[in-house]
């Protein structure tokens, strides 16, 4: 067997050097092949001395206050002055005139754009400035992402893409070090989890709570180990972080691009003006005080800012006098040295010390930056571009598991030729902290969901050609976008069609299919030819007011679908009568829904939720659900008030203006689902909806648009109340994986002074949140990232909806204030928040599934007519379903025989008596379409072969420097996840 795997090895290892571009030397031996790039070629620094890392770079975000495309080609400078194609021009240029230069690049979709429109002349000339480290990258996402709001699936898929184009450009010199996060508003943990996982040796950022650096600056604690899992064994998910001094800026009055004002290095002695001795003095001054607050004998400047460099010889003409005049005060005893450096270089000096450092092992949210400006509003901000991101996900690992599933015929079909890469590139750039955050421009807004369509479009034709290969029809597929608003041209019009369902998990699920039509009864047949309960409800007023006039649909045909793993069913659905909508029942009652697992009650003065059981474990909860706002602090009074905006939450008081206090109700029960229909205000409704076979209850909510005649900004919330003791504690997920623990008014590291209670009590939730006492744990799901809080004793709050007057004055220039063509008046959000109850030792293994069939929903296809005869009505990718802690998070192609498989074990260690605990998988028996040939595991990032990435490790304060732990696999193709491991592999597979 072991001579078996070394032929395996090395079979892959001469495949990926042939398709991927992967280097065969191992870590460290740069040497070997030529150059001298990475820890190599880092200038010599003095032990005696107080370094000085100068690090030239500039911060390109992908998108904020200009589109993707004008801040590369330099268009709209009546904006921002940023024109990122001129920037790489000038830096290479002035790093060629001088060896001692070094520059770092971050943002690979403006680099990758850049460098496929050089010669081969200069694509070579880089390849030389990289390979002798003057040019290096640092972090190599497609994008810089955002940390409160983006998913992890999402975050890896386009980290994995920027490194991807490095490592086939450049190789191993190619390869970023260092995780550079110098932007983002506030630090997830999983950010820093999958940054250790992807082979990172350290991370850098700028921006940290104001009252959180201070503390820090005086315990010389600014650079720590932190520890980013609770489930992976130690050291796997730490890593070294450092804050940089000036968020990411140069010292002050040391800026020299043309978009500074600070004066340049004057260093002719005969002129008047010479000011040599007094910059070199103003430079100790600054270098002395800063290494006060940190802990070695290095510290680091970061000689750049925002669109940066575009004339790069002003900064490099002043960097080279600053480094020759301070060095020059050696003589006169001078201890401070300056060096040109990037931040793998510096991080190599701090590894080198050899000292131990302060461990973390909670996050780095929520961010203020002073007294009452807390970066909470953002979780929030534009919910509408954030669901349409969630569901591009979705949409994306569709399209490359059916490219994968469906064979070369799903890329060159009857349908036509196309990709998933469009789509991924947009999913990419809507990763970048000013994109699916909600803190860019109206118009960047709209370009990025504009890509998002674009792409979705490519990916439908990737998805018609696979499921015609697959079922062998050749039927013309309809995409249905707008289903949640009811709207869907094909089944509103047509007498007979098809449904596909799509299912993207590797596990079945049940699924609500809700399709408007226009008749009254419907016969529906599943893929064996057998009867399906269905049933026909009226279209809720609130969806007729929000489609306007697009669709002209009055009944909505209800019916659960039941989807094979990685696979897709197919029902087929008849018109059997016309008439008058389907009737419902209005009343002012009491009233109850409930199906065999779950019962909700409503009270019958007020319409509302009044309590919540689970009747399986026999639990009860006093419930009851509004919905509220706070009204914006605008500053228009007082320029010393800060407004919110699209960053920054601000109610002008802690008490919500409750939308009303009782609600008109609408009742619809039948053998489908059943519902409580809610109306609150004009502008704001709600469903509540219990289906038959569903244990979790879903609260539909219909928001906007939000009345400004009172030139108030509102933002939106729905609370919960409950009668779970929950003494100021409850929980959120980061980044949709591990859950952590949030207190109110309260901060692990340091002792908070509270100055806003509302918005610096809140915090990301990307996928769930939940309060819990001894008996019960009510968990809420999501489908978006949102903000949310427990303000009160058992009790959460989500915000749905903001709409704001004012700017915040962070730099996008403009009130959140979101109108379309379509809601000329103001944006109508709709979502969904999904209730369980559970008993705290059990609720992992409802809620863990429950918010992965929420972010890869099933997907639906529509043909008009009969089913032709032969075709394959179902089908599954695989053999067999996965165990249920087991989550197939990627599947695509990976080059022309090999795919790339991520498995995920989806529960943390403490969760669950039985999901947490170790699962193994068979590699060759996953798959039915393709035999595996041969495997090889890849760091999370796919850039690295797992058996050779080495980092550096650290001493964490207080304890052992921990070593890391190994379950071995019990075989070649068996493979063994631990709780909250993904696991990368490249697969060498043979379709059948």
């Amino acid at each position: 067997m072991a001579a078996d795997r070394q032929r395996l090895y090395a079979a892959l290892l001469l495949l990926f050097l042939l398709y991927s571009g992967l280097s065969a030397f191992p870590l460290g031996q740069e040497e070997r092949a030529g150059v001298s790039c990475g820890y190599e070629s880092c200038h010599p620094t003095k032990p005696n001395m107080l370094n000085v890392h100068l690090v030239p770079h500039t911060h390109d975000d992908v998108g904020w206050l200009k589109t993707v495309d004008q801040y590369y080609y330099g268009d709209r400078n009546d904006i921002q002055h940023a024109g990122v194609q001129y920037i790489l021009d000038s830096v290479v240029d002035q790093l060629l005139k001088n060896s001692d230069r070094r520059f770092i690049y971050v943002e690979t979709a403006f680099f990758f754009r850049w460098w496929k429109q050089q010669s081969a002349g200069m694509q070579q000339t880089v390849k030389q400035l990289v390979n002798e480290g003057r040019l290096e990258f640092v972090n190599g996402g497609w994008c810089m992402s955002d940390e409160a709001t983006t998913h992890y699936s999402a975050v890896i898929d386009q980290m994995t893409m920027g490194l991807r184009f490095l490592n086939e450009t450049f190789g191993l010199c190619g390869r970023p070090r260092v995780a550079w996060h110098i932007d983002p508003f506030g630090h997830a943990r999983e950010h820093a989890s999958m940054f250790a996982q992807m082979g990172f040796d350290g991370f850098f950022f700028g921006r940290v709570d104001y009252q959180d650096r201070h503390r820090r600056m005086a315990a010389r604690e600014q650079e720590l180990l932190w520890r980013a899992s609770d489930s992976l064994d130690p050291p796997l998910a730490d890593l070294f972080t450092g804050i940089l001094p000036n968020g990411y800026n140069p010292p002050e009055g040391f800026c020299w691009d043309q978009s500074c004002d600070d004066p340049p290095i004057r260093d002719d002695p005969d002129l008047e003006d010479y000011n040599v001795d007094d910059v070199v003095q103003r430079f100790l001054n600054i270098a002395n005080s800063q290494a006060t607050v940190y802990k070695t004998n290095h510290i680091v400047m970061t000689m750049g800012s925002d669109f940066q460099y575009e004339n790069a010889n002003l900064w490099y003409k002043n960097l080279d006098k600053l480094i020759r005049y301070v060095n020059g005060e050696q003589a006169n005893g001078s201890r401070v040295n300056v060096l040109y450096s990037t931040p793998s270089c510096y991080l190599q000096e701090l590894h080198r010390a050899n000292l131990s450092w302060a461990l973390k092992t909670d996050d780095f949210f929520p961010y203020a930056d002073d007294d009452h400006d807390f970066w909470t509003g953002y979780f929030t901000s534009r919910p509408a571009l954030k669901r349409y991101e969630r569901v591009s996900n979705s949409n994306l690992q569709t399209c490359k598991q059916l490219e994968v599933l469906g064979g070369p015929s799903s890329t060159s079909g009857p349908f036509g030729q196309d990709d998933s890469l469009t789509l991924q590139r947009a999913m990419a750039v809507a990763q970048h902290h000013d994109a699916v955050s909600g803190t860019e421009k109206q118009h960047v807004a709209n370009d990025y969901a504009r890509r998002l369509a674009t792409g979705w479009q490519h990916c439908q034709v990737v998805v018609s050609n696979s499921l015609a290969a697959l079922s062998g029809s050749l039927a013309q597929r309809v995409y249905c976008d707008n289903l949640n608003i009811s709207v869907c041209p094909l089944t509103e019009s047509s007498e007979k069609f098809s449904v596909s369902v799509y299912n993207p998990l590797a596990r079945p699920v049940v699924w609500p299919v809700r399709l408007p039509v226009n008749g009254t009864a419907y016969l529906i047949l599943d893929a064996d030819g057998q009867p399906v309960d269905n049933q026909v409800v009226p279209v809720s007023r609130a969806t007729r007011e929000v489609r306007r006039s697009r669709g002209f649909a009055v009944n909505e045909l209800i019916f659960q679908v039941g989807a094979p793993p990685l696979g897709y069913t197919t029902y087929s659905v008849s018109l059997q009568q016309f008439g008058p909508p389907a009737a419902s029942t209005r009343q002012r009652a009491a009233t109850v829904i409930q199906n065999k697992f779950l019962q909700a009650t409503f009270d019958p003065d007020t319409g509302l939720l009044s309590s919540f059981s689970n009747l399986e474990t026999k639990q009860t909860i006093k419930l009851t659900q509004n919905f509220y706002w706070y009204n914006a602090s605008d500053g228009n009074n007082s320029a010393s008030i800060q407004p919110s905006g699209a960053y920054i939450f601000r109610p002008n008081s802690s008490t919500p203006f409750v939308i009303s206090r009782t609600a008109k109700t609408e009742i619809v029960q039948n053998s489908v689902v059943q519902e409580v229909r809610q109306w609150f205000s004009p502008w704001v409704s709600q469903v509540v909806r219990l289906y038959a076979d569903s244990r979790a209850l879903e609260l539909e909510w219909t928001v906007g648009p939000l009345p400004i005649e009172d030139d108030l900004g509102k933002e939106v919330i729905t609370r919960l109340d409950s009668s779970i003791q929950t003494d100021g504690f409850f929980y959120t997920d980061s980044n949709g994986r591990e859950v952590l623990q949030r207190k109110k008014d309260f901060r692990p590291t340091w002792k908070l002074r509270q100055s806003e209670p509302i918005a610096g009590n809140y915090y990301p939730i990307n996928s769930r949140a939940f309060i819990k006492d001894d008996v019960d744990q009510l968990t809420v799901v999501t489908d978006r990232s949102q903000g949310g809080g427990s303000i009160q004793n058992g009790s959460l709050e989500v915000m749905l909806h903001r709409r704001l007057l004012y700017d915040d004055v962070r730099g996008v220039a403009e009130p959140l204030n979101e109108t379309s063509s379509i809601f000329p008046e103001g944006l109508v959000v709709r979502g969904r928040l999904l209730l369980c109850l559970d008993r705290p030792a059990s609720a992992a293994d409802t809620h863990r599934p429950l918010a992965q069939e929420v972010v890869l929903q099933p997907l639906l296809t529509f043909s008009e007519g009969e089913l032709k005869p032969d075709a394959l009505l179902e089908f599954s990718g695989l053999q067999a379903a996965l165990p249920p802690a087991v989550h197939l998070l990627t599947l695509s192609w990976w080059d022309q025989d090999s795919v790339l498989l991520r498995l995920e074990h989806q529960f943390q260690g403490w969760e669950s008596k039985v999901n947490s605990l170790p699962v193994t998988v068979n590699l060759q028996k996953l798959f039915s379409t393709m035999d595996v040939l041969g495997v090889s595991e890849l760091n999370l990032s796919a850039n690295q072969w797992k058996d050779e990435m080495r980092r550096f490790q650290w001493n964490p304060q207080g304890e052992e420097r921990p070593l890391l732990k190994t379950l071995e696999d019990p075989s070649g193709w068996e493979v063994t996840l631990k709780a909250m491991e993904i696991r990368t592999f490249v697969l060498r597979v043979r379709l059948r």
